[in-house]
């Protein structure tokens, strides 16, 4: 059922990412991880709905989305880039299948990031995040969302890997199967994996190939 919300606080976390908070209307609930349908709530904007996940947690009194804007066409997410507090989201019932089932290793590309960070938020807030690892690719530094918060949880267990830059404290590369057979000693753990399609399907192809359960991968359906 659609709710339509005021956003109360906007902030920018890197050149095309942004978070919002939302108001949350009474009983809403979801699970970390999941996602749900929204939609500006303009006259010509109200019927495009647009997929985003939750990065506030279920317990919290307000609703957060994180979102990355393409300013380089008139879609929904450049209209969002202009909202400012005060104007309203429609925001239906939440879905999707990400979710924790165990330790192991998240693997995210870009926006694809945003499923694990009410995870990763939730793990921190039960005291259960050892033992689980973030490897995390971007193209540059200026892209990765949220840094200073994963290395602030994560510690020694947040890897950032640059594709088209050499930084220090980030790894240089993309991840593919040499990455991972040198970086993971331990095929048998869970994997969530979250980004582009075609980054997805590769990379869940290659933890299969070097011994991953396929039931033991996680990712969008």
């Amino acid at each position: 059922m659609p709710n339509t919300l005021k956003i109360l606080d906007i902030q920018t976390l890197t050149h095309d990412v942004k978070q919002y908070k939302m108001e949350k209307p009474d009983g809403y609930s979801f699970v970390p991880g999941q996602a749900t349908e929204v939609a500006i709530n303009k006259e010509e904007w109200k019927s495009e709905l647009r997929p985003f996940t939750f990065t506030s947690l279920p317990e919290d009194d307000y609703l957060e989305f994180v979102i990355k804007s393409y300013t380089d066409h008139d879609g929904v997410t450049n209209q969002l880039d202009q909202l400012v507090e005060g104007d309203e989201l429609i925001v239906n019932d939440p879905w999707g299948a990400i979710q924790y089932k165990g330790k192991g290793i998240f693997i995210a590309g870009g926006a694809g990031i945003t499923p694990f960070v009410a995870i990763l938020k939730s793990l921190k807030e039960k005291g259960e995040l050892a033992g689980n690892r973030l490897f995390f690719a971007n193209k540059t530094k200026d892209d990765v969302i949220l840094e200073g918060y994963f290395r602030e949880i994560l510690g020694e267990d947040f890897i950032s890997i640059l594709e088209k830059e050499t930084v220090s404290g980030h790894e240089n590369g993309r991840i593919d199967k040499d990455y991972l057979e040198k970086h993971v000693q331990d095929f048998s753990q869970h994997f969530y994996v979250c980004g582009p399609d075609p980054m997805v399907k590769a990379i869940s192809e290659i933890l299969e190939k070097l011994g991953a359960n396929p039931d033991a991968i996680t990712f969008e359906k």
